[in-house]
């Protein structure tokens, strides 16, 4: 069977259109309740900014899955494409549920973060959290090493190392919303060229939710992601790099496996990049600064339209060839 194409572009284009249609909506409850992002140290804007993107996206992605169930058990699971996702929300329901259980709590840690400034340490045992709670539900990096202590460990790692990736990349209008959609799309690419025909359509519902948050943010921000928002984008991208299978016995390829840190290239050069400066400078790595890629591409001389472009097209040329290393 061919899986039909239309079904992954509805993935896509639903939850796009849901998050720029809820999105006056959300900013105009963040200005009610004060849930705004004020300019300050550090800060690119000069006007309060409400941090609306999380709630958004969020809303997104939970009625575009609600929609998605619906429809698979109410009038499209006989055959074809509606069977085959059918299956596979049947074997891995325990798996999705909690993965969205992780996300809810992960937006709602960020929207603390947003609303009091949470100190680092709740914020990591958070964090901590949500990322043993997917590890116990069996989403987890395997990477030929028959451990499950090991696979335990490495995956959560895995899922605190994007987190706070997505979360230190958050520091420019459109650059975290940006890269997160690239990226969960080239996910999507992949799991649709292997077949695996849920997890692609979980990620264009990503990718879809993030892209319809862009025009409202750049390049010039009507509203933020917010932490709830980076939070959320990182914790997706990890859950996406996990669920697909890159590797097969039918089709030995034993560097498939890397291409996860291929497509997330650039957020997680760029936490490499920050941590190494300020351990270097002896401040705590999870102290803001203003040595970002962005930051650093403005220092040239570039726009900060511009280099957002630039760190755009890096993490599109990185998920490509990640795309076509896994055709």
């Amino acid at each position: 069977m061919t899986f039909p194409f239309n079904v992954y572009l509805a993935a896509l284009l639903i939850p796009m259109a849901i998050t720029w249609v809820t999105l006056p909506l959300w900013v105009r409850w963040c200005v009610r309740i004060g849930l705004v992002d004020d300019p300050g140290h550090r800060k690119i804007h000069n006007r309060p900014i409400p941090l609306a993107g999380g709630p958004a996206v969020s809303t997104a992605l939970l009625l575009s899955l609600l929609g998605a169930v619906l429809v698979l058990n109410y009038g499209w699971h006989v055959s074809g494409a509606g069977f085959a996702l059918s299956h596979g929300f049947s074997r891995r329901t325990l798996q999705l549920l909690v993965i969205s259980i992780g996300a809810l709590v992960i937006g709602v840690l960020g929207a603390l973060d947003d609303r009091h400034e949470l100190k680092p340490l709740p914020k990591f045992v958070g964090q901590s959290a949500v990322a043993l709670l997917v590890a116990a539900a069996g989403v987890r990096v395997t990477l030929f090493v028959e451990s499950p202590t090991f696979s335990f460990t490495v995956t959560v790692l895995w899922m605190l190392t994007l987190i706070n990736a997505l979360n230190f990349m958050d520091n420019m209008n459109g650059l975290c919303a940006g890269i997160g959609a690239i990226a969960a799309f080239c996910f999507g690419m992949m799991a649709a060229i292997a077949g695996q025909h849920l997890v692609a359509a979980l990620a264009l519902l990503v990718a879809g939710a993030l892209a319809g948050f862009l025009p409202h943010n750049f390049p010039e921000a009507k509203a933020f992601l917010g932490d709830a928002g980076s939070h959320l984008v990182g914790y997706l991208l990890a859950v996406l790099a996990i669920l697909p299978h890159f590797y097969s016995e039918d089709s030995p390829r034993p560097f498939a496996v890397l291409t996860p840190l291929l497509v997330l290239a650039v957020p997680l050069a760029d936490l490499v990049n920050v941590v190494v400066i300020r351990t270097l400078d002896r401040k705590p790595f999870y102290i803001g600064d203003t040595n970002h890629f962005s930051h650093r591409l403005i220092r040239v001389g570039f726009s900060k339209t511009t280099a957002v472009l630039l760190l755009w097209l890096a993490g599109a040329l990185c998920g490509t060839l990640a795309v076509w290393l896994n055709r």
